[in-house]
Formats: C-alpha cells, structure tokens, sequence
C-alpha cells in the first residue's frame, strides 16, 4: 500500500471512531448523479458509467449496512430521465433490473419507490418479482426509486386518497375535509417509513429536483463534488460526521 492509501485508511478508521459517538440516520437519502459526466471524462461510453454508477449503489448499501442505518432510499431514475434517447434508456432498464436483482442477492428487503407504470412490462414485472422475494426481516430496507418525481409522487397520494374516500361514498366537501397532512402522508410510496434524515447528491448539483419533496421538509442535504462513480466510502463518512455535528431545528 502507498502512502495515500495508507493515510486514506487512517482517516477513514479516524472518522469510523467519531461516528460511534453520534445517533446515525435511521433514513437516508441519496441522489446517485454524475454517471454520464464521469463516462464522458473518463472517455467511456454512457452505458458503461451506468454500469459503474450501479456497481457503486451495491457498495453503498453495504457500507450504510456496516454502519447500522437501516433505511435508504436510491434515486436510480426520474421521470425527468424517461426523456432520454431510447438507446440510453433500455441500456438503463437492463442495467436497473440486474442492480435490483444484486441489491436482492445481498439480502436487503427492496421496495419499489415511483409510478410502476412509468417503466416497461418486462421491467415492472421484474422488479414486482424481486420484491416478492425479499425478506422483510432484512438489517437493511432499500426504496428504488425508479421512474420517480416527487410533483407525481404527491398527485398519485391525493388520487389514491381521494378514490379510497369516495368508496365511503362521502360528498366532494366531506372528501375535502378528511384531507390533511397525515392523510395524505399515509399514501405516499414511503407511507409508513421514517421521513429522510440525510440526503446526499453527488456531482456538485446543489437542488433537490424533487427527490422526495414531501418527505425532505425537514432532511438536512450534503452535498459533495465528486461524481457517482467515484464516490468513496470516505465520503459517506465524512456526509454524516456533518450530519451529526449539525443541530437540527426542524423548520424552527
């Protein structure tokens, strides 16, 4: 080992220690950006920073497992992203379902986060398959956000609210009524989960896109310049010695 990767090591065990000290996030939030800017200065194809990008959720998931947090959500493909060149998404779809099938390999529970609908038969069906299989008494849960947009996340729970009240056969200003924050929280893709804790973006992007608009009201974001590819454990730890060190007032 050379002498960077010996001080790497050292600062990474260093911020390993601070961190027993601290509550960690019981949910996090991570926007997995840069793959196609990584390729490109990389001189590589856009498919094969995908690829990469994919291998680094794994690793993700196994560092936050390591470190006990026991909820993530992975921002793998908005519904921004569904305008790409056709090529580039069923590159993308094959590269998502066989992420999905390793993140299942590793033992997590996976849950699909986004409208199923959005994505290809073959793809729904998959993942809907996966999920089947995974065990819910996993350390970790995984959200897949796939096909996402927190605008259409919100407009699909008012829906489903609004189709569940009027089975109940109650009149437009009864159905008005009974629609509050909690009700529609209830209806949410990540209904009944802790809301984000910590969100992590990568690439130098500092906006939130909409990942999670509901839930994020009160998240703390860490932001950080390097892209996807080439995010490191180190880097995790260092997004949540910040974390930790913050003082959260909760939009007080």
């Amino acid at each position: 080992m050379d002498d960077d990767g010996l001080l790497y090591r050292v600062y990474e065990r260093r911020l390993t220690k601070e961190l027993e000290a601290f509550e960690l996030p019981q949910h996090l939030g991570v926007i997995v950006d840069g793959n196609r800017r990584w390729a490109k200065e990389a001189g590589e194809t856009t498919a094969h920073g995908h690829r990469v990008g994919a291998a680094k959720i794994v690793e993700f998931l196994s560092w936050s497992e390591d470190l006990g947090i026991p909820l993530v959500t992975v921002w793998m493909l908005s519904t921004d992203n569904l305008r790409r060149p056709p090529e580039e998404l069923v590159a993308l779809y094959e590269i998502i379902a066989t992420t999905v099938e390793q993140i299942i390999d590793a033992g997590y529970c996976v849950r699909l986060t986004g409208s199923a609908e959005t994505l290809p038969e073959e793809i729904r069906s998959g993942i809907e398959r996966a999920q089947r299989e995974t065990s819910p008494e996993a350390r970790l849960t995984v959200n897949v956000a796939i096909g996402y947009g927190g605008r259409e996340e919100i407009v699909d729970a008012v829906r489903e609210l609004v189709r569940d009240l009027g089975t109940e056969g109650l009149g437009a200003d009864e159905i008005a009524e009974r629609i509050s924050i909690d009700s529609i929280a209830e209806h949410l893709y990540t209904r009944g989960q802790p809301d984000p804790d910590l969100i992590i973006r990568t690439s130098g992007e500092q906006r939130l896109s909409g990942f999670l608009l509901w839930q994020s009201v009160h998240s703390e974001y860490w932001f950080c310049e390097t892209y996807w590819p080439g995010f490191r454990r180190v880097d995790l730890l260092r997004a949540l010695r910040d974390f930790c060190r913050r003082e959260r007032r909760y939009g007080a």
